[in-house]
């Protein structure tokens, strides 16, 4: 392995750090959480299954008995639950230094969440969204702290459309389709999201980040269809482990290097695997004008106004 390739034993000490991973019960979410509890940093995990976030808590304790995680739920699909998750945690904590959006859902069958959103929108952008903006005050006093938006390949064949965001009734609706407007919506977001930390002087940046082809159990939703069992071998090539697939996340999370509006992906074929290199997202992503609309729609949506001042 070549020196140059950034790996966890890149990581710097964490101690006295307060990093929430949503997701964090599994795949990547997971092993993102696990080094950073390894690296002396205080590591919520913010997941909607209690007795997963449980056996991961363990996992992580019997693997590093001095680490410092606890769990707090969190459902994204419930404004009601990431209201309740940001109450919990500012009761505890008065800073938050890394926040990692992760979590998420891939090609799901057309449903809603509980608060009528599309499921793969609601869950990817939505609940990240408004969970971003509950802990905002934190991230503004808490020098250098980083928002960490975890996208995908899957933006590049995102569409915005304002006019049918969210599928109304299934109408148009594609599980492929679904998933990369929310992917995409994930970029967008960061890159507006940076653009209003700058515009008040803030320490703070926002950051993406996308772990190629990794082996999660995020494509549950069709490994029992033929064309998934056809193409399996060769997505085999194309993915990676959970541990690397988590490595673009976490040197956007604590490598000194990224500025805002950094993404970050695998450095191998078509960023499908390999080492964490910065990479480039597609025109779509850096649309001002469907950042800002998207930005509105989602505070609207939400009901979680932003607020830097």
């Amino acid at each position: 392995m070549s020196k140059s390739h950034w790996t966890v034993e890149n990581m710097p000490d964490m101690t006295g750090k307060i990093t929430i991973v949503t997701g964090a019960n599994s795949g990547i979410g997971f092993e993102a959480a696990k080094e950073f509890a390894r690296n002396g940093a205080t590591t919520i995990l913010a997941c909607r299954s209690i007795d997963k976030a449980q056996t991961a808590l363990e996992q992580i304790s019997s693997e590093i008995p001095d680490a410092s995680a606890e769990i707090i739920r969190l459902d994204l699909t419930s404004l009601e639950s990431v209201n309740r998750f940001a109450d919990m945690f500012k009761v505890k904590y008065d800073r938050l230094n890394i926040l990692v959006n992760n979590a998420g859902i891939m090609w799901t069958p057309y449903g809603t969440t509980e608060d009528g959103f599309e499921s793969q929108f609601g869950t990817n952008h939505l609940g990240h969204f408004a969970l971003t903006g509950l802990l905002l005050d934190l991230l503004l006093k808490t020098p250098g702290s980083r928002v960490i938006n975890v996208s995908s390949l899957g933006h590049r064949s995102g569409k915005m459309d304002f006019d049918n965001l969210m599928f109304e009734n299934g109408n148009g609706y594609s599980r492929h389709g679904a998933y990369g407007r929310s992917k995409l919506a994930n970029l967008l977001f960061t890159y507006e999201l940076q653009r209003k930390f700058e515009a008040v002087n803030a320490s703070a940046i926002a950051v993406a980040a996308h772990p190629g082809g990794s082996n999660t159990n995020l494509g549950r939703h069709v490994e029992s269809k033929w064309y998934f069992r056809l193409l399996q071998r060769l997505t085999e090539r194309m993915t990676q482990s959970a541990a690397m697939g988590a490595l673009p996340t976490i040197r956007a999370a604590v490598d000194p290097q990224p500025k805002g509006g950094d993404y970050y992906g695998p450095n191998g074929f078509m960023e499908s695997r390999g080492y964490p290199v910065k990479v480039k997202s597609n025109g779509a992503s850096h649309s001002e004008s469907d950042a800002q609309q998207l930005w509105q729609v989602s505070e609207r949506l939400t009901g979680v106004r932003f607020n830097f001042g």
